[in-house]
């Protein structure tokens, strides 16, 4: 608005030519378009919610894809480097192991949409689930709670 109303005062003191990039444009599409460009640069998820949803992507879907993608991250992260642990355990430890380790990525990233992270809390949730694995060594244990949880905390970060 503000801008039109200097561009007709300018075009009233002076004859001259207004560059392209202030002119108005002719027809309301040309808006669009240009605003269109812009939506092209936005966010994968934000893509394939569009993509989901006949073109509207609503806020709720692309909070739930990006709760999605951290929870991956964060699975990814805590499943680092314990597959021979994993593997050497029994079959129902396992059992036990995979389910508390599911509940801990969903606690961990339930602390991560809080504005204040609670890193003492992220880091007991990690503690208490590598306390699962039979006959581990405590220094083990504390090393690798310190790396998963420096780990989870660059995410927040990211995401």
């Amino acid at each position: 608005m503000a801008v039109e109303k200097i561009l007709e005062q300018v075009s009233h003191e002076k004859t001259a030519t207004v560059p392209a990039k202030f002119e108005k444009p002719s027809n309301p599409e040309a808006k669009t378009e240009k605003i269109l460009t812009r939506s092209e640069k936005l966010p994968e998820a934000i893509a394939a919610a569009d993509k989901k949803n006949n073109g509207i992507a609503s806020p709720v879907t692309l909070v739930q894809d990006f709760q999605k993608q951290r929870a991956v991250a964060i699975d990814s992260i805590l499943s680092e480097g314990l597959n021979e642990i994993f593997l050497q355990m029994k079959e129902q430890e396992q059992k036990d192991f995979k389910k508390k380790g599911e509940e801990t990525v969903a606690k961990i990233n339930a602390l991560l949409n809080q504005t204040k992270v609670k890193v003492n809390k992220i880091i007991s949730l990690i503690r208490e689930w590598l306390k699962m694995i039979p006959g581990v060594n405590k220094f083990f244990l504390e090393q690798e709670v310190k790396i998963k949880a420096d780990k989870i905390l660059k995410i927040k970060d990211k995401f």
